[in-house]
């Protein structure tokens, strides 16, 4: 079976090392080669002059792409490994997939259980012999996939993310609903309110919000040490445990460490409260970041890539609120049109440095300065880790 790989990611790299012999096809390779382990690494116009049995895309691979649109057997990282699978659960939505994958692997570490998918892991790496896989599933990889499912489903709310890849909201959000489809009898999903007449073979679990969802399965939220929004990820990753061992370890839960870059609180050596919530990249998280320090005067660092996305919704949040907002990024134009809109004070800043500068010389014991983009970060940065380990280091640097 000759197998085409479609962009050079971390995904498709996990597969041409186990498989070798594949054809690799990335619009960056500038000429042809062969990599150490026998793959052709091909110009994308090569794709056209050769032939392969199947085709399996990077997750991030557009399907606009010519290339996805010529490929004969398209089939997704999931279905390749499909028949490998051991019993597997599979954590979905806008935000918070990564902090419940974390969530849920720190409760199932004693028996077993193992992460992958977007979370960073590929499933080529994955051991089919560990009992249980937790796989964070993106948009993309749903968007390919077609006779995968899990055994347990969790899916957090849903909101608009992605849309220039998925073309609009409804295509975004019917990829992620495309899982309950594939269930079957004895599987189970737990799903916002919403889908709750989703057709599905899977039995549902529907949720208003966490609160809700803590007294469906009997989970005592005054035992949990997180505040929003990491209580929401908590209680899914708790409602996991109690529905497949009836077990629910609080203990367990808070003794959890949540990651850096999301939420991230820091005093410079003024003693000063400073937020690092680079990844905040899309409107819904960015929301749920000003909603805990709403009560502060907020100085907001906004901006970036915002991949097509109305930031009106957010605007609408923004205007009840005391907040000072500084634009950067590649949308600054947009943040400082629609804060005047909205009547917000606004300063165009462009650079997170320059940033950074201004709200120094206004910050105080009494604000807080919050690095909350919603947006992607690969207008100015390699990464949003980039941006936000920036931040720290501009901030530290500005208050000596």
């Amino acid at each position: 079976m000759k197998i085409a790989l479609l962009g050079y990611g971390k995904t498709t790299k996990a597969i041409a090392k186990k498989f070798q012999n594949c054809l690799i096809f990335d619009d960056n390779f500038k000429t042809n080669s062969i990599d150490e382990f026998g793959n052709e690494l091909l110009v994308t116009k090569e794709f056209f002059k050769t032939k392969s049995d199947i085709q399996i895309p990077s997750p991030g691979f557009p399907p606009n792409h010519s290339l996805i649109k010529h490929s004969s057997n398209l089939i997704s990282e999931y279905d390749f490994f499909w028949n490998d699978f051991p019993f597997s659960i599979w954590i979905s939505g806008t935000n918070g997939k990564t902090t419940t994958t974390q969530m849920l692997h720190h409760l199932l570490k004693s028996k077993e259980a193992v992460t992958g998918g977007n979370i960073g892991v590929p499933l080529a790496q994955l051991d089919p012999k560990k009992p249980i896989w937790i796989l964070e599933s993106s948009s993309f990889s749903l968007h390919y996939t077609k006779e995968a499912y899990p055994g347990l489903y969790l899916l957090l709310p849903i909101k608009p993310d992605h849309l220039s890849w998925h073309g609009s909201f409804s295509l975004y959000e019917e990829d992620k609903l495309s899982v309950l489809k594939r269930m079957k009898e004895g599987s189970i999903a737990i799903v916002p309110k919403k889908y709750i007449n989703y057709k599905t073979k899977a039995k549902l679990i529907a949720y208003e919000d966490e609160f809700d969802l803590a007294q469906k399965l009997h989970i005592k939220i005054d035992k949990i040490e997180f505040k929003s929004p990491f209580l929401m990820d908590s209680i899914l990753a708790l409602s996991a445990t109690k529905i497949l061992f009836d077990e629910i370890n609080y203990e367990l839960i808070n003794r959890f460490k949540t990651d850096k870059h999301k939420l991230e609180e820091f005093k410079d050596q003024k003693g000063r409260l400073w937020v690092n919530d680079t990844k905040g990249t899309n409107v819904d998280a960015t929301i749920e970041a000003i909603k805990r320090y709403k009560d502060a005067h907020i100085l907001l660092i906004l901006g970036g890539d915002d991949k097509g996305v109305a930031l009106e919704p957010l605007f609408e949040v923004l205007k009840h609120l005391n907040i000072k907002i500084f634009a950067i990024g590649s949308n600054y134009a947009k943040i400082i049109t629609l804060a005047k809109k909205y009547g917000k004070i606004s300063v165009e800043c462009i650079e997170l440095k320059k940033a950074v500068e201004l709200i120094d010389k206004e910050h105080s014991n009494k604000t807080v300065a919050l690095l909350s983009p919603a947006a992607a970060s690969l207008d100015q940065f390699e990464s949003y880790e980039e941006r936000g380990e920036l931040f720290k280091k501009f901030v530290m640097r500005e208050s000596l």
